[in-house]
């Protein structure tokens, strides 16, 4: 083996060295705030009811629930499932209320009535109940400027 060889492959070596390395050089950490804790923690047990509301239905359908103590556990569950929802709604106003601030900081001066009915537009219209399109047919969800379903292909 010749020398040219020996330094091709101990630059090769070098090389692969370093970029190993380079994920534990780099100590950045991502800071959580206590903020987005509670909301991560909010939406993890919207998450916990929502299964537990669909295996009590489906306990149900098999028989596994008796008739007089399922309508017991599903109000239960449902209560906890408004609870735990209206507070993901609280942090998300939240968020809305920052965001205004944000802009008004940024402008430095108070935002115009415009602006702000914009966002308050912008909230209802997110927020909207019948904000999402659903096939009369099959109840596949539609997009905008849909005029056939893509799942079953009836007219809409």
């Amino acid at each position: 083996m010749d020398i040219g060889s020996l330094f091709l492959v101990l630059a090769l070596f070098i090389l692969v060295a370093i970029f190993i390395a380079r994920p534990f050089s780099m100590h950045q950490s991502v800071g959580v705030t206590e903020e987005e804790q509670s909301l991560s923690s909010l939406l993890a047990e919207k998450e916990r009811i929502l299964d537990a509301l669909a295996e009590l239905e489906f306990d149900y359908k098999l028989g596994k629930v008796p008739e007089e103590v399922y309508p017991d556990q599903r109000a239960n569950l449902m209560q906890r499932g408004a609870d735990v929802l209206r507070r993901i709604d609280e942090f998300q106003e939240d968020e809305v209320e920052t965001a205004i601030a944000a802009r008004r900081v940024k402008q430095g001066s108070s935002a115009s009535d415009e602006d702000l009915e914009a966002l308050i537009a912008q909230r209802r219209t997110a927020r909207a109940p019948g904000s999402a399109k659903f096939c009369p047919q099959c109840g596949a969800e539609l997009h905008a400027g849909d005029r056939f379903c893509a799942n079953c292909g009836a007219q809409i």
